[in-house]
């Protein structure tokens, strides 16, 4: 017998709420800045995938790596028995753990996407009759209530997604996530490490442009939902190593000197010639650093696996003691 079961955190219009903030927020900032989580329609979606099977774009594929290697055992040492996933996505990756997770009984998919989460769960519920699903349509960057479900639970974050974050927009979202977490629960966390300069710039430069344009289409998501005019050949799509931060930055920038309207937010935008929008920040990571601030949110890292080439890691910390 299968169960599934939605919970609704989002209103209907909290999308164009938010990056109608965002937006209005990012282009009147000294420098301008929009956030990535504004990529991902579904023009943005499918060129992301194609990103992962790039030969320059190791991450996904280090990743899996790890998870096939180590689903067994992240499985046995997390004792899982609910399983939830924060930005799930279509819940690729996370089937390899599911799989290695016989007496799992509940899966809690996250994610703003509903037509994700339904298409995710009416392929793994065919997969595993048995197992439950309980999706939350939620923006995991917020405070979340999980589902009553049985312990232990293994919260996972995978993709790097977590580099995404700046230094104390991690701490909050870790401190976020530990406050979810019994004593014995545990996290599961992607995160890409540092490496060599022209290895990390070419996987977000890609020699085909197929990341350029990835960048540029957060412009087109500017001019279909908030009527604007913004033209993507005027943005070169550059991608730079902050050395000092150890991160990567992507960026948009302006070829010339032009003027942009946002009709739906009454908002003229110009541009001097050179000058950028930061459209990603994605950080690097090393285990120390990891350990630190996964500590910091009452976490303790036990568990470190990389790939064979040492590219990317994931990490499982326990939860030990009362909140706070």
């Amino acid at each position: 017998m299968t169960s599934f079961q939605l919970t609704r955190t989002l209103d209907e219009d909290a999308a164009e709420t938010a990056l109608r903030a965002d937006v209005l927020h990012g282009l009147t900032h000294t420098p301008k800045v929009l956030p990535p989580k504004w990529f991902y329609d579904a023009r943005g979606s499918e060129l992301f995938e194609e990103i992962t099977r790039l030969p320059e774009y190791y991450p996904t594929r280090a990743e899996r790596e790890i998870l096939l290697e180590r689903a067994r055992e992240i499985a046995a040492v997390s004792g899982a028995r609910t399983l939830v996933e924060l930005g799930s996505g279509s819940s690729e990756k996370t089937r390899h753990l599911i799989e290695a997770m016989p007496a799992l009984d509940t899966y809690v998919p996250v994610d703003v996407s509903e037509s994700a989460l339904r298409g995710a769960a009416t392929t793994l519920l065919a997969d595993h009759p048995g197992l439950r699903v309980h999706a939350l349509l939620a923006d995991f960057t917020r405070a979340l209530e999980l589902p009553d479900s049985p312990g232990p639970r293994l919260v996972v974050f995978l993709g790097g997604t977590i580099g995404n974050l700046l230094p104390p927009e991690r701490a909050v979202f870790l401190a976020a996530v530990r406050s979810m977490l019994s004593p014995g629960d545990a996290l599961l966390m992607g995160t890409d490490l540092v490496k060599d300069e022209a290895v990390l710039v070419a996987a977000y430069d890609d020699s085909r442009g197929v990341t350029a344009e990835f960048n540029k289409n957060v412009l087109a998501v500017i001019n279909r939902e908030l009527d604007a005019d913004f033209h993507t050949a005027d943005f070169e799509h550059v991608a730079v190593w902050n050395r000092e931060q150890e991160w990567i930055e992507m960026r948009l920038r302006a070829r010339s000197e032009l003027t942009v309207k946002v009709r739906a937010l009454d908002l003229v935008v110009p541009f001097a010639e050179g000058e950028e929008i930061l459209t990603e920040v994605s950080a690097k990571f090393r285990q120390e650093g990891v350990r630190k601030e996964l500590a910091a949110a009452g976490l303790e890292l036990t568990r470190w696996w990389t790939d064979t080439a040492g590219r990317f890691a994931l990490s499982l910390s326990v939860a030990e003691g009362p909140v706070g």
